[in-house]
């Protein structure tokens, strides 16, 4: 996952139907009868994973998760422990094993997102943040559930996921209440270590996130970008992101990043040595929306020339000047340049070091070349530029391209 760097996540629902956040069940505290009518009219018939993994591939994406049962529990596959799942509505049929197939077909990497919660099974506590939070009866008629119950349908259901589609890469479970409990019968009621033993009897090379409340393979912060690398113990960190700020489909949500924006994010991310895990919440007919199409495809214009400067690229050991970001593949360095400069950047720490530079994006030559030891006097005495800086000449028009790249071929190390 460390040098795939950029990958797709889905979340798709019942909550597509109603098209106002994939909480919605929990903000608008519907119950289990105001809510079945997602069930009963969820009907993707536009529904085409092939298309999905195609649009995946474009953008530069290696890999993809799926979310198999968010919070509200409706399941996406033909699960032998529940009706609530889509075999039973409209759409009739398992729609994660299409989804599997497509996109390892075309060479993506598959995994599942698990939700730790569900707010439709009957033995799952009405905590404060269930929908159902604030009804007395409610929580009166609840008060002997057994979590111990869920449970075992939590891990038999992660057996299933683990068994029924092949080997997996990924599995993101979501999410946790660190340090919390429900009515003081222990840290974890759905046996978090027992899950991850499961996990890794059943799939032991599957990469596992942070939000079983232990440790886990990768890191995953979301909807922010760390201001620097999260290392911990080498593990692997992914910013999980979104296009406007829900992650299901959403329909009056106007408030999209703009495809610059995301490059941006995908730029910061590798320069930390970390990755970005971006998210489409697709229709309740199947599809993803046209805006979320339209910025895919942008972005996948962009990595058509820039992608070494992503893929098996990672933090460089110099410090970039301001507005840019510095990824290294190699003996090649990228500079990325978030603002544009008026002619001239000045590299500190890479005088001597660089041998060729070029835009990525065409190939074409930038003249590099530190200050002539003639002029670093007077330049030092105006408070000038230092002897070990290598001052890049720009076109003073900026080129057509999201993100300019420059990319710098370094000299050996010297021993």
């Amino acid at each position: 996952m460390r040098t795939a760097r950029f990958g797709l996540f889905i979340h798709w629902g019942l909550y597509s139907v109603a098209a106002r956040h994939e909480w919605v069940k929990q903000h608008e505290r519907l119950g289990d009868a105001e809510y079945q009518r997602y069930f009963e009219h969820f009907d993707p018939d536009l529904y085409d994973p092939g298309r999905w993994a195609d649009l995946a591939s474009r953008a530069g994406m290696k890999y993809a998760v799926l979310t198999t049962k968010h919070h509200e529990g409706f399941c996406l596959w033909d699960s032998a422990l529940t009706d609530y799942k889509a075999t039973n509505t409209p759409a009739g049929r398992d729609l994660v094993r299409p989804w599997v197939e497509a996109f390892r077909a075309r060479g993506l990497r598959v995994g599942f997102y698990h939700s730790l919660l569900d707010w439709h099974h009957p033995e799952f506590p009405i905590d404060g943040l269930h929908p159902q939070r604030d009804d007395e009866d409610a929580k009166t008629a609840a008060k002997d559930r057994d979590v111990a119950r869920y449970a075992d349908y939590l891990h038999g259901q992660v057996r299933e996921l683990l068994t029924g589609y092949g080997r997996l890469d990924y599995l993101f479970f979501d999410f946790s209440y660190p340090g919390q409990t429900w009515g003081g019968k222990g840290r974890n009621e759905w046996r978090s270590a027992e899950l991850l033993e499961l996990v890794r009897s059943l799939q032991p090379d599957v990469v596992v996130n942070d939000r079983l409340d232990l440790e886990g393979d990768v890191l995953t912060p979301e909807q922010y970008q760390p201001a620097g690398p999260l290392a911990v113990d080498d593990r692997l960190w992914e910013a999980c992101q979104t296009l406007n700020g829900s992650w299901g489909y959403d329909r009056d949500n106007l408030d999209w990043k703009s495809p610059d924006q995301l490059i941006r994010m995908l730029v910061d991310g590798v320069s930390k040595d970390g990755n970005l895990l971006l998210n489409v919440g697709p229709t309740g007919r199947g599809e993803f929306e046209p805006r979320a199409v339209d910025t895919l495809e942008t972005i996948g214009r962009w990595m058509d020339r820039h992608a070494r400067s992503i893929y098996g690229a990672g933090p460089a050991r110099y410090t970039p000047p301001p507005d840019t970001r510095y990824t290294q593949r190699d003996d090649r360095l990228y500079l990325h340049l978030f603002a544009w400069p008026f002619r001239h950047v000045h590299l500190p720490g890479l005088a001597g070091r660089v041998r060729f530079a070029r835009f990525l994006h065409d190939g074409s030559e930038i003249p590099a070349a530190a200050i002539h030891p003639g002029q670093q006097a007077q330049n030092t005495t105006m408070g000038g530029l230092g002897a070990d800086v290598l001052t890049l000449t720009l076109p003073v028009h900026r080129p057509d391209v999201a993100v300019p790249v420059v990319e710098m071929l370094l000299e050996p190390e010297r021993s």
